[in-house]
């Protein structure tokens, strides 16, 4: 039993590399588009006419947004794992 085990996670090993690999990517994938979105957002509201001070306040927005999906994808993995 314990061979059959083994073999298993032998085979499904590149799998799982694959499956980190391509987690860590979309997680830095999705920090470089958010701040890039932030700053682009920031920019429009101080081209509009907006202090610079609450354009950064309501850009914040974003942080927290990609922090509550990030929470629930690793809430998600968690869960998973046991």
């Amino acid at each position: 039993m314990s061979v059959s085990m083994v073999t298993a996670v032998i085979q499904s090993s590149p799998y799982l590399v694959r499956m980190s690999l391509s987690l860590v990517w979309t997680y830095i994938t999705l920090n470089r588009r958010v701040n890039r979105t932030r700053i682009a957002f920031e920019k429009h509201l101080i081209q509009q006419g907006m202090s610079e001070e609450d354009a950064k306040r309501l850009s914040t927005c974003f942080e927290d947004l990609k922090s509550s999906i990030t929470g629930m994808l690793k809430q998600g993995i968690r869960l998973a794992g046991n």
